[in-house]
């Protein structure tokens, strides 16, 4: 049975935080029943870490569920302590009137199976050997995902969430919950997503995934019990993975040719240095300071297995004639790792499979990371869909 650790569940918020949910701390759930995954292994018991922001009301139904993306982690919004440089990854669109708005909605945020930031993953303990997972732990799916935030939901009395929400990887996992768990969701919002990847972004994991394991400390991904760790093949990996969510044109904006260093003149010995390379060092290095490789690898393979489709025919109408909710699609235009012609397959096989759904382009610069910053149409359509779902709430209340 499930048990909740009680010293991790206390939450705070702080009044002088204006427009944030304020301080908060994790929560984390064990499951001693065990899981069976897609790969066909049983772990037999797990741990996840998840934040809590908002208010459940008294018939448990105006409940938020955030998928984060490969690199994202529980901590969406708020704060851990005053003194944090930063807030949680989403705090933008998370919070007192903000489209997902803590005033109105009790929103999850979970840290998926196999992370590296508080649930069971690579990094834990593998109770058969008393050493850490690592390459042992088992293969994932989304919708392994899927069904242990299942079991996080029947813990908190959750029976229906009034939407299930993420950009990127959260988009795939946010469709697969409308598929296994049709009448458990209401709305699925699906930001910046596809039903499945392309051949170029499985190219890019892969390269992704080989400078990681070529890294003399990989180790055979047995690093941690070397006393070791594959920096190097991790920060090349962020830096790949950094490129792609970025657009040519954002890049241009922020840095163009700019030089940190050196000198073209003629007759200077000191080595020139690009702004885009220093930044890209910094991105890859900050990552791979907080990030655990062979989780990298677990999530970035997680993404390439996923598709929709695939035990229907390869026919997104056939898939799609299972869910039960109402969508709403976001893209934004200088996605080129998930094009906004993703999004239109996604609404075209909704349209066809008669499921209610709303669509949107939002022009931006800022490439596939677009769906995490700031934009003032993003957030306009965003605020009046779930604006949309709150009211129906308060009117079913009635």
């Amino acid at each position: 049975m499930p048990t909740e650790n009680p010293t991790a569940s206390r939450e705070t918020h702080s009044a002088t935080d204006v427009g944030s949910v304020g301080l908060v701390k994790p929560k984390s759930q064990h499951f001693s029943e065990p899981l069976e995954l897609a790969c066909g292994r049983i772990l037999q018991q797990y741990t996840l870490v998840y934040e809590t922001y908002g208010k459940l009301n008294t018939d448990k139904s105006n409940a938020v569920l955030i998928c984060h993306a490969l690199s994202g982690h529980h901590h969406a919004a708020g704060r851990h302590r005053d003194d944090d440089k930063r807030p949680g990854w989403w705090d933008h669109y998370i919070g007192p009137g903000k489209p997902i708005d803590t005033n109105q909605f009790f929103v999850v945020a979970v840290n998926n199976l196999g992370g590296c930031h508080g649930s069971t993953g690579p990094v834990s303990i593998n109770p058969d050997t008393g050493h850490a997972w690592g390459p042992d732990f088992p293969s994932l799916r989304v919708r392994d995902w899927v069904h242990s935030q299942a079991r996080l939901a029947d813990v908190l009395g959750i029976g229906q969430w009034a939407a299930v929400i993420g950009g990127s990887l959260g988009g795939m996992q946010a469709m697969r919950w409308s598929l296994e768990y049709p009448e458990r969701v209401s709305n699925c919002v699906v930001i910046a997503s596809a039903l499945k990847l392309s051949a170029q972004n499985i190219a890019f994991n892969e390269t992704a995934r080989q400078a990681i394991t070529s890294d003399p400390d990989f180790c055979d991904g047995r690093y941690l019990q070397a006393s070791k760790l594959p920096r190097r093949g991790l920060a090349v990996a962020r830096m790949i993975g950094h490129i792609t969510y970025l657009s040519d044109d954002g890049l241009g904006r922020k840095f163009g040719r700019e030089l940190r260093s050196g000198s073209f003149q003629r007759g200077t010995d000191e080595e020139i240095e690009f702004q885009i390379q220093s930044y890209l060092r910094y991105q890859g290095l900050s990552f791979s300071n907080i990030f655990d490789p062979n989780t990298y690898i677990l999530m970035t393979r997680a993404l390439d297995f996923f598709d929709l489709a695939r035990e229907y025919g390869d026919d997104p109408v056939a898939a799609f004639s299972h869910a039960r909710c109402r969508f709403l699609l976001l893209s934004f235009t200088s996605d080129w790792r998930f094009a906004p012609e993703r999004s239109k397959e996604i609404a075209d096989a909704l349209m066809h499979a008669n499921i209610p759904v709303s669509y949107a382009e939002i022009e931006s610069a800022m490439g596939h990371d677009a769906f995490l910053l700031p934009n003032a149409r993003y957030e306009g359509v965003f605020h009046a869909y779930m604006k949309r779902v709150a009211t129906e709430l308060a009117e079913e209340v009635r």
